[in-house]
């Protein structure tokens, strides 16, 4: 018997080959795009999935901006931050979030589905989202995927 097809192969930082995707956020809703956007930027999608090892593709979210969210959820979905001051707690809504930096409804979501460790923060510096249908990133020759692809 060949003993190295019971080898399990662990990826490293120098065998990982990242990928550029780009995804096209328009009427879709909030939760499943950070889902599958989380998945992508962890790697997860990719048959040499290591879970301590930055193995995921890079994604670029356009049309951020134009994000669903059904029903109420728009106003009554609460986001809490905390200043670091006494009485410093301060509460914003997504329609808020959206009307100032529409990136940030996003990024948030995505955030709170990675490890809340070191690796997770790394991790989430390979997202890259806009608010609008341009991106400045076409020399890496991204490849555009839907939700349904993943």
């Amino acid at each position: 018997m060949d003993t190295l097809s019971y080898k399990t192969v662990s990826l490293n930082a120098a065998t990982v080959k990242k990928e550029w995707v780009v995804i096209d956020a328009m009427d879709l809703p909030l939760g499943r795009l950070a889902s599958r956007v989380a998945l992508i930027l962890r790697g997860k999608n990719k048959p040499g999935f290591t879970p301590n090892v930055d193995c995921g593709d890079n994604v670029i979210v356009v049309n951020c901006e134009k994000v669903a969210l059904k029903g109420k959820k728009m106003t009554n979905r609460v986001y809490s931050r905390y200043t670091g001051y006494p009485g410093g707690q301060r509460f914003t809504t997504p329609r808020e979030i959206l009307a100032k930096r529409p990136e940030e409804l996003i990024r948030r979501s995505v955030r709170g589905m990675l490890p809340k460790n070191r690796l997770g923060s790394k991790i989430l510096d390979n997202l890259y989202i806009y608010a609008g249908p341009e991106h400045p990133h076409q020399a890496q020759q991204p490849r555009e995927i839907t939700l349904k692809e993943i």
